[in-house]
């Protein structure tokens, strides 16, 4: 069973989809959640989030093809996506602006904060490159660390700063620029 799962993939599966949740990122956003609510589910939340991306890895293509569209189309509009994630997170600028959510329950959280937009382009796209078994390990192993920073969100923004919490949304941002550029380079079939 281990010669199915390859660590290279998970790693870099892992990495992917880190930097599209950007969980460090949403630091605030849950702080602002905790503060006008009380209180955030973070078991739920990161139970939700796991089903619904394990889910759309599996059913997303076939969505796909009902419309007519290859999963390696879907990669490129995918590598479109991330790219501008990427810039977003670099230049510290919303170029796609979601309505505040006004409870802290499943909706905001798992979806679409955890599970949103650019996690399932991300999931679709990494499915044209990688084995389904390394990138569900990809997606648990993603959960876990979201669930560990939703129950320690507070600590952690005490132990990074704003400026920590900056730096690192940069860090991941250059690192998802390049795995889009890779991703649009693998599938554009020149």
């Amino acid at each position: 069973m281990i010669e199915y799962f390859n660590f290279k993939e998970i790693a870099t599966a892992t990495m992917v989809l880190f930097a599209v949740i950007d969980i460090i990122g949403s630091v605030p956003i849950i702080l602002d959640l905790k503060q006008k609510v009380g209180h955030v589910q973070s078991e739920k939340a990161s139970i939700v989030a796991l089903i619904i991306m394990i889910v759309f890895l599996f059913v997303g293509e076939s969505i796909l093809s009902l419309i007519g569209i290859d999963v390696s189309s879907f990669a490129i509009a995918g590598a479109f996506i991330i790219f501008f994630l990427a810039l977003e997170m670099i230049l510290g600028i919303r170029l796609y602006k979601d309505d505040a959510p006004e409870t802290a329950s499943i909706v905001p959280i798992a979806f679409p904060l955890i599970a949103g937009a650019g996690t399932m382009t991300a999931l679709l796209s990494l499915r044209a490159e990688y084995a389904v078994q390394n990138i569900i390990v990809a997606i648990v192993v993603n959960m876990i660390l979201v669930y560990i920073v939703l129950k320690s969100s507070a600590r952690i923004e005490k132990i990074l700063g704003k400026g920590g919490i900056a730096v690192l949304r940069k860090v991941f941002g250059v690192i998802l620029l390049a795995i889009a550029v890779k991703l649009f380079r693998s599938n554009i079939g020149i």
